[in-house]
């Protein structure tokens, strides 16, 4: 068999490990592998290179993608759509595995309605991936926020302030949830519940009087009810630009007017999503990659390899494509549990 692979979408830690498992796990049974250049836009124009099993030995560690990433939509117009099956018949390929998020999925989805040979695997930072326990890349993410939030703790007791740190996250929660938890935040903001900001206010004015400072972790994805400093800008998939939003710099400056404590923020941004993946990260994008490539060789095609407890298996992808995998009451009564 010949296979394609390509990862879309944000890069997060552990592409590397998942392109590797699939060029090995392919050799293992005398298969070989092209890798398509920045997501479906490679696959769409045609820019590609051969991967060899000694291309791929030493990515185990590295972050990022050799492949390179884009938010490509091949499926946003017809002619793009028509240059993506050229594509994959001139290659004669026998399957392709789509690495990547809930936008990258559902463009592997239109693909295998239009007779495409296509396996996925999930990645994303944001762990919102339905079908799955967790996506690659967020447990890696997530250990660099808490670290930002450790640091931020020590700047915030010796200078008596509140600070924000913004985190990834636009209708999940997990990163600002398992930040908030793992780095004892005062306040942790996630796009699963109602903005309240008399209760953010009572629990940050408790923190100041209790030890001098606050720390409050903010998904970017959360509502306060006004948009400042968006531009409404839109990704080809139709999402906005959260970035544009400065939900960090809005939430401080509300603190500071409300308490009068001096009040900072913080945008981790795309610190989160570089960097090599963690233990966790690597074994799982590994287990992910490998499997996507038995699902091929089986036939499995319109499936996406998922995690299930301890096992590794397929499932359809209208199914992972299901409604996106939201923060669940019972995390968000173990949160305030922990809240000052």
């Amino acid at each position: 068999m010949k296979f394609g692979v390509l990862t879309g979408g944000g890069d997060c830690p552990g592409l590397n490990p998942a392109i590797r498992a699939v060029v090995l796990r392919a050799a293992r049974f005398g298969h070989e592998t092209v890798g398509f250049l920045d997501g479906w836009k490679g696959l769409r124009d045609d820019q590609s290179r051969p991967l060899r099993p000694t291309d791929v030995t030493d990515l185990i560690s590295k972050g990022g993608t050799i492949l390179g990433s884009s938010r490509t939509n091949p499926f946003a117009k017809e002619e793009d759509a028509a240059q993506v099956l050229a594509t994959i018949a001139r290659h004669h390929l026998d399957a392709l595995v789509a690495i990547g998020g809930d936008d990258t999925l559902s463009a592997a989805r239109e693909l295998y309605r239009r007779g495409g040979r296509v396996v996925g695997v999930p990645k994303t930072m944001d762990n919102d991936v339905s079908g799955t326990d967790w996506t690659f890349g967020f447990h890696s993410a997530t250990a660099v926020a808490v670290d930002a939030l450790e640091r931020l703790r020590d700047t915030a007791g010796s200078h008596h302030r509140a600070i924000i740190l913004e985190v990834m996250g636009r209708h999940a929660g997990w990163v600002a949830l398992a930040t908030g938890i793992a780095g004892g935040a005062d306040v942790t903001l996630v796009p699963e519940e109602k903005y309240d900001e008399a209760a953010m206010l009572e629990h940050v004015r408790a923190a100041v009087s209790a030890r001098g400072y606050a720390l409050v972790v903010a998904s970017e994805g959360i509502d306060l009810g006004a948009r400042r400093g968006s531009t409404g800008a839109k990704d080809e998939f139709g999402h906005e630009l959260l970035r544009e939003r400065d939900v960090g710099a809005e939430l401080a400056r509300r603190i500071q007017e409300a308490t009068g404590v001096e009040t900072r923020s913080a945008q981790i941004g795309h610190i989160q999503r570089g960097g090599p993946p963690e233990l966790f990260d690597r074994i799982l994008a590994t287990r992910l990659g490998a499997c996507a490539v038995d699902l091929a060789i089986a036939g499995r095609f319109g499936e996406v390899a998922v995690l299930r407890g301890p096992v590794v298996l397929g499932i359809p992808l209208d199914e992972a494509l299901g409604q996106p995998k939201t923060v669940t009451a019972d995390w968000l009564d173990l949160l305030h549990t922990l809240e000052a």
